[in-house]
């Protein structure tokens, strides 16, 4: 594992079901809603496009309406990013947590980037 990189974890309330959520993270006509321009699936394969540049992600675990957990062709095995679903106990709100590994240095900038994800995300799912 590369030392310099870390995990973290943001928490985003989304108010919509979490059958719908599940569905924009977990199938390529949902990704491309909100996380990529373009996204086909073969298999556990999943081709981000953005702006003409591409990325490689493979799904490598998922439990519908929970989770599901990416890997990137470039990152250590030991690394991913996840998408996980629940709902508060309290006010019965649906939570979206995402885990991902970035350099120390650049962790703030990874949490600009997922905050300015997720509210495309919540525009879409019509929740913002």
């Amino acid at each position: 594992m590369n030392k310099n990189r870390i995990m973290y974890s943001l928490e985003f309330p989304i108010r919509c079901s979490p059958q719908i959520l599940y569905e924009f993270l977990s199938t390529p006509v949902g990704l491309s809603e909100w996380f990529a321009d373009k996204v086909d699936q073969r298999e556990n394969t999943f081709r981000f496009a953005w702006n003409g540049t591409e990325d490689i992600a493979y799904q490598i675990d998922q439990l519908e309406n929970e989770y599901v957990r990416y890997r990137w062709d470039y990152y250590d095995d030991d690394e991913f990013f996840e998408f996980r679903i629940e709902q508060s106990p309290v006010t019965n709100e649906t939570i979206l947590t995402v885990t991902d590994f970035a350099d120390k240095t650049d962790i703030r900038d990874q949490e600009r980037l997922w905050g300015t994800q997720v509210q495309e995300l919540k525009h879409r799912i019509g929740a913002s």
